[in-house]
């Protein structure tokens, strides 16, 4: 296997987990191989990342594999560059937020996750694909959370930008200062290739996973192994309403509200005014996109415990 590790990851505490996790790795798979691999940049991620699948899918020995260690960032680039493939992906958290592995049922101590990986349970979960014009040139990209472009997506950018002192309070923190100008932007919606919907909202997100922004629990009824993308729109409200509804945003119950519409689809044409595209947290460019549910497009280990959740509902 391929560990392929962001050592600066949950302010530094990725390099800090990471003889443990060699160690837990080595001791459960005794006979196997690990090359351990430590990206100095985005941009080198990525290339290990791909660099690996592509090796693991030349040969026939279907244990090879690709680990990555790390936020939800390295995260992404791990589903791009296994999604599509017979090749399984191990994800060990290591960041703030941890949301994919969170939306998957990893747990999110890097030690127990590794031992998930010697397990070696291997499910196929969903994949959302977005096609556009996307950020850094790219056309397509597979997500594993949630595409989010809205107040949402504001939220996450400035989180993002936010000094590592806050931590896991970084994004709750981001919440509360965008909201103080944040005005409902329009959404042109298409769903399953139906009559095109406009309306204006403070955030339309498209859930694969259900989690993202550190712990936001914006589509409560999502699964990863459903066929289906779960959309969770909050209509316009007062700053005094959205403030109510942030907290109740991290256990999920916001969604009760009456200002908060959800459905689920399998394809969406997102357009609209004033939006900016994010997707597992990394900048994904602005709209239009098309964005559509892939079944099965991802090989990832799960814990023997809390398998993948096929959910069945009715449209």
């Amino acid at each position: 296997m391929t560990l392929v590790v962001n050592p600066t990851a949950g302010r530094g505490r990725a390099k800090k987990i990471l003889p443990k996790v060699q160690n837990e790795l080595l001791r459960g798979l005794p006979e196997g191989s690990l090359k351990v691999r430590e990206a100095t940049s985005y941009a080198e991620a990525q290339k290990l990342c791909e660099k690996a699948v592509e090796k693991a899918s030349q040969t026939k020995d279907n244990r090879n594999c690709l680990v990555v260690m790390g936020g939800d960032g390295i995260m992404h680039l791990g589903i791009n560059a296994a999604g599509g493939t017979d090749v399984p992906l191990g994800m060990i958290p290591a960041g703030t937020g941890n949301d994919l592995c969170r939306s998957i049922g990893i747990p999110l101590d890097p030690v127990e996750a590794a031992r998930v990986i010697v397990e070696g349970r291997i499910l196929r979960m969903d994949l959302t694909s977005v096609v556009g014009k996307l950020a850094h040139g790219g056309t397509h990209r597979y997500v594993g959370t949630v595409v989010a472009s809205g107040y949402d997506a504001r939220v996450g950018i400035r989180g993002g930008q936010m000094s590592s002192m806050w931590g896991p309070l970084a994004y709750a923190a981001a919440a509360i200062a965008e909201l103080r100008h944040f005005e409902p932007v329009t959404y042109r919606v298409r769903v399953d290739g139906g009559e095109e919907r406009v309306l204006p909202a403070m955030l339309l997100a498209i859930a694969n996973g259900g989690y993202y922004g550190g712990g936001m629990h914006i589509a409560p009824k999502a699964s990863v192994a459903d066929g289906l993308l779960d959309v969770t729109i909050a209509h316009p409200v007062s700053k005094s309403t959205m403030l109510r509804l942030l907290p109740k945003m991290f256990g999920g119950s916001f969604v009760n509200d009456p200002a908060v519409e959800t459905f689920t689809a399998k394809e969406i044409m997102l357009d609209g005014d004033n939006l900016v595209g994010v997707a597992d947290g990394e900048a994904l460019g602005q709209p239009p996109f098309g964005v559509k549910i892939e079944p099965g497009a991802l090989a990832v280990f799960v814990p023997n415990r809390d398998p993948l959740t096929r959910r069945r509902k009715k449209k």
